[in-house]
């Protein structure tokens, strides 16, 4: 593509002619004459047009000497355009003026290159240095805008043009001024970048620059003083010896200054510095610790001049106090009071350095000082109000007591006490004048005597509430501070267990302004008089004052637990429950009041009463509000119900323990209650609702049992509904439609108690037979059944007032099953199994019964086989007589066939009996007697399948 067919827009701009681009220049410069400050767009525009001219000009070579004369002017008037536009700029924001100043220092910026590149012209003296004071000029803006970049750059670029200057042929003073200005110009931009070593080397190099000029000496030391100043506020020893080093430098340029002086009016800066430096030397060495350094300097100070300055007397001072030479300090410090030139501050801080210092051996002399300041001169209020600020230090701007520690803390405050209790001191604020001055009097004092009282320092503090009443107008507003004094005067004496006193000053605060904060304070008095009945009367009353909220109800509760007056904070809680009602704002949950008030209560084990009465009144409060409502939401929600349903599971397990069963029964209820309530849409406890239900039902069995008295048939139904609450949560559980809460599930124990409850419960209620052998034969299906359960409802079942062979003898059956199925039977248990089914058997349908004998039957079978005792003796020989003593009747009745098979089962169970040999020759001697008798004599009522059966089992 050609040059000429790119469209104007992207064709590169050519450098024009220099006497276009020079119009260009100057059209520029007298726009920036007629620019207002205020116009920053603009100015920023005219930075840029012009620095596009600038840098098409450079490409401009050579410059005609009318050329760079006219370039020289145009530089002259647009730094004269930019003096004109800085003087002008005024007052402005603080973002919107640093743009401006910084498009102005860049328009000078541009002035300063326009200068240096017209170079030399034919005419203008000195021309190097005049761009060079371009140049030095703009650093110094560029430096105050902390552009230190671009300022080091400008100080450099104007050192190169100096350095083409021979320095010896230099005679103008301003010329000369400019080459050391420069030269400390670069040094400080160099420090504020943290180049030291660059800004020493050029404060060492400006020491050639100072031409013999007193003027130049001072000014040199001056950078150098300033200099080490700086190194001084590092409070670092080697920044300390770095300081000292600059200052001496200072020290010894002033004293070369004064040996060239000619007029006297030249020697005096000289002199000034010259003490200022000494000075500062003065105060390093005291930094450092070198007090005789510091005193040799002082000794300088005023061998030369007599110098009295009242920072040489501070400095003398804290060096005697570094020396531990207390007397010459306090000389120092008697000679300030009689310098009445010194400023107030100085003499402050003395007084507080040489009390710091001498601490309590100094109290008295800074006491006497400062009297002896009264009875010198005129002592405003506000100087009153500046020593006891000195004085007290951090200790009444809430540092704790002040310097010192807790003596030196004291101490202060003691000498402070005198000084404001004195009657000059206090007659200088009696005028309206000093109204602020006494309120700030009264703020001090009031400050240290609450520190004081927060280090538990309640005497000093009391002096100092005292002493601050001091300065309380007698007016409406004073009223309301003096009754605020009186109530923490009350406060402190309570402290200090000075209870009578406490109550007189509580009483004075009640007759200035009656408030429920001087209720409250009384209330505290009576719960250290340990007068309980008083408390709880006095904390009735303060729902009556007119300022009163609940906040101070629970505060009393608090006081109350912590003086040990429990039934005083449980007052203060039931009283401040009475404040809870729907959508109305209070400082504490409900819930919490009701929890805090269970836990005071249970920390006396007779409360159990008590305790089931604010517990029953939870749970009617979460009905009435809703679970989330009353127990909020998220985890804090839980964790508050967690607690209300332990508290309760724990107090019903141990009234259970202890026999209390109507407390076990509610506590149980209110557990299941709490255990079952919703808190974001969730139950989480599902089990220990059933839980808590079964031991309910336990608890109540157990109470009817104790009592010896009947159940009332609505109190059975309403235990059986809540088994049947319980039964739907076992149900859910066993068939996994509900998730465990806790990853277990429910114990086998419960399970049984359950289901032994709801059979006694079923078996009260009329047509509960069927329900019971329903109950049974679920548990015996469930993973929580045991033989030992099983036994222990057979039993119930058959040997209970309410008795059901049915129950009975399924569980007495289900039992012998499995235990005959266990790899290592108890065979106590099955002997007891059998003879209870063989007592079901025969109680309920005769001797004569095949059931009966099956029975008999199959103990036989399971001793078969069994070593010597391995089944019960007792049982075995139970079974063996009472077989062979059945035989009895049939034989009487002439059922001869009956009367055989008992006798020959009876005898094959002696024969597995250990003891019973001895009888087993005359019984198997009976047996053939019997059988050679009545062999062939069958009843002809026995049927032909019994007479074939009992062949057999002869056989």
């Amino acid at each position: 593509m050609k040059i000429l067919e790119i469209s104007p827009e992207l064709r590169p701009s050519l450098p024009g002619s220099c006497s276009q681009i020079l119009e260009e220049i100057e059209a520029s410069v007298t726009e920036s004459e007629r620019l207002s400050p205020e116009n920053s767009s603009a100015l920023d525009k005219l930075c840029f047009n012009i620095q596009k001219s600038l840098s098409r000009l450079k490409s401009v070579s050579p410059l005609s000497e009318s050329e760079k004369l006219q370039i020289w002017k145009l530089s002259y008037r647009l730094w004269n355009s930019c003096v004109d536009l800085s003087n002008a700029t005024g007052v402005r924001s603080s973002s919107k003026g640093a743009n401006i100043d910084e498009q102005q220092a860049k328009l000078r910026q541009i002035s300063a290159d326009l200068l240096f590149l017209a170079g030399d012209v034919a005419g203008i003296p000195s021309p190097s240095l005049k761009s060079a004071s371009f140049f030095y000029k703009t650093g110094l803006v560029w430096h105050d805008l902390k552009k230190f970049d671009l300022a080091a750059s400008c100080f450099e670029r104007a050192t190169d043009l100096t350095a083409k200057v021979d320095v010896g042929e230099i005679s103008d003073t301003g010329e000369q001024k400019l080459l050391l200005d420069l030269n400390l110009a670069r040094s400080r931009t160099a420090w504020e970048v943290s180049e030291r070593n660059l800004a020493f080397t050029l404060l060492n190099r400006s020491k050639i620059l100072l031409f013999g000029s007193p003027e130049s000496y001072r000014t040199l030391a001056n950078q150098y003083l300033l200099f080490g100043k700086l190194m001084l506020t590092k409070n670092l020893e080697s920044a300390i010896k770095d300081a000292l080093k600059l200052m001496n430098e200072a020290l010894d340029l002033c004293e070369k200054g004064l040996r060239i002086v000619r007029r006297s009016d030249e020697s005096l800066p000289l002199k000034t510095l010259r003490s200022k430096s000494l000075r500062f030397i003065a105060a390093a060495h005291l930094q450092g610790r070198e007090f005789e350094s510091v005193l040799k300097c002082i000794k300088v100070l005023r061998e030369g001049s007599g110098d009295q300055h009242p920072a040489s007397l501070v400095l003398a001072m804290k060096a005697w106090l570094g020396l531990g030479r207390h007397r010459e300090a306090e000389k120092e410090l008697r000679g300030m009071v009689v310098n009445k030139e010194i400023p107030e501050g100085i003499w402050l801080s003395a007084i507080e350095a040489y009390f710091h210092s001498a601490g309590v051996a100094g109290a008295e002399t800074v006491k006497g000082v400062f009297l002896g300041l009264l009875g010198r001169c005129h002592i405003s209020a506000g100087v009153a109000v500046g020593v006891v600020h000195k004085l007290l230090g951090s200790s009444a701007a809430g540092g704790g007591g002040g310097g010192g520690g807790r003596d030196g803390s004291l101490v202060k405050a003691k000498v402070v006490a005198e000084l404001v209790s004195d009657d000059r001191v206090m007659a200088l604020f009696n005028s309206e004048e000093v109204a602020k001055e006494r309120t700030t009097m009264h703020a001090l004092l009031w400050n240290c005597g609450a520190n004081h009282f927060r280090s538990k320092n309640f005497e000093t503090s009391s002096e100092m509430f005292e002493k601050s009443m001091l300065y309380i107008p007698y007016n409406i507003e004073g009223r309301i501070l003096r009754a605020k004094g009186f109530r923490v005067l009350c406060l402190c004496h309570l402290g200090l267990s000075l209870l009578d006193q406490a109550q007189e000053f509580i009483d004075e605060a009640e007759n200035l302004e009656p408030n429920v904060t001087c209720a409250f304070l009384k209330f505290k008095v009576y719960l250290q008089k340990k007068d309980e009945n008083g408390a709880i009367k006095q904390m009735q009353s303060m729902p009556t004052c007119h300022d009163f909220t609940p906040e101070f109800l629970t505060l009393s509760a608090h006081e109350a637990v912590a003086c040990q007056a429990l039934p005083v904070a449980v007052e203060s809680l039931t009283n401040l429950l009475n404040f809870y009602s729907p959508g109305k704002p209070m400082p504490t949950p409900e819930v919490v009041v009701l929890r805090t008030l269970i836990t005071i209560l249970s920390r006396e084990p007779t409360n159990e009463n008590e305790i089931l009465k604010f517990t029953k009144q939870a749970k009617k409060r979460m009905s009435e509000l809703g679970s989330e409502v009353f127990f909020g939401k998220g985890e804090v929600a839980r964790r508050e119900k967690n607690w209300f349903a332990v508290n309760s599971w724990n107090i019903g397990t141990r009234t259970g323990r202890e026999k209390k069963y109507e407390l076990c029964i509610e506590f149980f209820e209110l557990a299941a209650e709490f255990y079952g309530a919703s808190i974001d849409g969730i139950v989480e406890e599902s089990t220990m609702v059933c839980r808590s239900l079964i031991l309910s039902v336990s608890a109540t069995i157990a109470a009817e049992k104790s009592s010896n008295s009947q159940l009332p048939e609505s109190d059975v139904k309403r235990a059986v509904q809540l088994l049947d609450r319980a039964g739907k949560i076992l149900t859910e559980i066993s068939s996994g439609l509900q998730k465990v809460d806790d990853g277990t599930a429910i114990e086998p124990g419960i399970f049984f108690i359950y289901t032994f409850n709801a059979y006694d419960l079923w078996g009260r209620l009329e047509n509960g037979g069927t329900q019971q052998l329903q109950l049974v034969k679920s548990f015996a299906s469930s993973k929580a059944c045991t033989p030992e359960y099983l036994l222990q409802i057979g039993l119930n079942a058959s040997q209970s007032t309410r008795t059901n062979p049915e129950v009975a003898n399924f569980a007495l059956n289900a039992c012998l099953s499995s235990l005959l199925a266990s790899p290592s039977p108890d065979y106590k248990s099955i002997a007891l199994i059998i003879r209870k089914l063989i007592m079901l058997a025969g109680f309920y349908k005769g001797d004569t019964d095949d059931e009966v004998y099956s029975a008999y039957k199959q103990a036989y079978r399971i001793m078969v086989g069994l070593k010597e005792g391995e089944y019960p003796t007792e049982e075995g020989k139970w079974l063996a007589t009472t077989a062979w003593n059945r035989a009895a009747m049939p034989v009487r009745l002439g059922q001869i066939a009956v009367a055989r098979r008992w006798i020959k089962i009876g005898l094959e169970l002696g024969r597995h009996v250990q003891g019973m040999e001895g009888y087993w020759k005359c019984l198997e001697e009976f047996v053939a007697g019997f059988d050679e008798k009545f062999n062939g004599h069958f009843e002809k009522d026995v049927g032909d399948d019994n007479i074939s059966s009992t062949a057999e089992l002869v056989l």
